[in-house]
């Protein structure tokens, strides 16, 4: 399983706070069968065009030295879009691996046509943005999301909130059921949260492909820097949804 979003670059954040801390959720990540983290420090748009700091060059270098074995750690950020992307982040300072998808993320009470103009102006850059956590925003919906991947973007839903009970739970749910999430990943902040979840999760909706598919597939294709592949809707959610789908004009 590869997990692209994550706050384990220690003291640059709000997420680990030390090498230590670090170390000890990547462990258990190798345990529970992850072998690709990418460490995404949270970075205003304004910023995303220097990249990053000697203080995070310092945190990479650190972390890297001690990180476990069968653990590959790959750069990257998770860019709060709260003005216009920097022009100079088309230099992929801050992008995921060094490729053209960049990880995004909103202010939560943000407007469904307010991300739908910034995830333009994104693709205008000659970048693909992978939104973080989309069920977080009041403003998700299946139509809204549909709408937003249709631009081109990625969906990137949280494994532990396919968990949660109502509100953000049953977006992240509604999403994955779809077939409109494109990958999965933990948002650790040094914390107990795993992608893992999410296997049991879609075990128990007859979800092993999908899984394949969102903690693997499809996380690989972003680091080698290809196109994704569609995920299938879950079985048994397939016909009001794949109907709703088409009356938006999906595929």
């Amino acid at each position: 399983m590869i997990d692209l979003h994550s706050h384990l670059l220690p003291a640059v954040d709000d997420g680990s706070r030390s090498v230590r801390q670090s170390v000890r959720v990547l462990d258990r990540f190798a345990r529970s069968g992850v072998t690709d983290v990418a460490l995404t420090p949270h970075l205003l748009a304004s910023q995303a065009g220097a990249g990053l700091t000697p203080a995070h060059e310092a945190a990479w270098e650190a972390l890297a030295a001690e990180a476990p074995r069968g653990i590959t750690l790959h750069r990257g950020a998770e860019v709060m879009l709260d003005r216009p992307l920097d022009e100079r982040a088309t230099a992929r300072r801050v992008t995921l691996g060094g490729t053209r998808y960049i990880l995004v993320e909103f202010p939560r009470m943000v407007a469904a046509e307010i991300v739908a103009r910034a995830l333009h102006e994104v693709l205008a850059h000659g970048l693909v943005p992978v939104l973080a956590h989309p069920e977080r925003y009041s403003c998700c919906s299946v139509p809204a999301v549909t709408a937003w991947r249709h631009q081109g973007a990625v969906m990137q839903v949280d494994a532990t909130t396919l968990t949660q009970p109502r509100g953000r739970g049953d977006r992240a749910r509604d999403l994955v059921a779809a077939g409109l999430a494109d990958i999965l990943a933990a948002d650790n902040h040094g914390d107990e949260r795993c992608i893992a979840t999410a296997v049991d999760w879609l075990a128990e909706h007859d979800g092993a492909e999908q899984a394949v598919m969102l903690l693997e597939t499809n996380p690989r294709a972003i680091l080698r820097d290809e196109p994704l592949y569609e995920v299938d809707p879950l079985p048994g959610r397939t016909g009001l949804l794949n109907r709703m789908r088409r009356l938006l004009g999906g595929v």
